[in-house]
């Protein structure tokens, strides 16, 4: 396996991993600036107001991505195997 396949590899595995987690942290992140800009507006400082709605947010959000996240990894699985014989020439 040359350098530039290997370099190869970790570039695609790190923009899978970027793919997969985009809407999950972007979801998390709409909804804390909604709770944080609620909490400014109104006064209440309540630590357990910011992540309750962050984590059901992110459970719906896991429950409607997780079938394209696996299957999206399992693409990229298969993809991965698929390559093994030509990263042991």
């Amino acid at each position: 396996m040359s350098i530039g396949y290997a370099v190869y590899l970790l570039r695609s595995g790190i923009f899978q991993i970027l793919i997969l987690s985009a809407p999950i942290l972007l979801i998390g992140l709409v909804v804390g600036l909604i709770v944080s800009v609620l909490q400014a507006t109104t006064s209440i400082q309540e630590q357990t107001l910011t992540f309750v709605p962050k984590i059901a947010a992110i459970l719906l959000a896991l429950v409607f991505f997780g079938p394209w996240m696996f299957a999206s990894l399992a693409q990229y699985t298969i993809q991965l195997f698929q390559q093994i014989p030509a990263m042991v020439r």
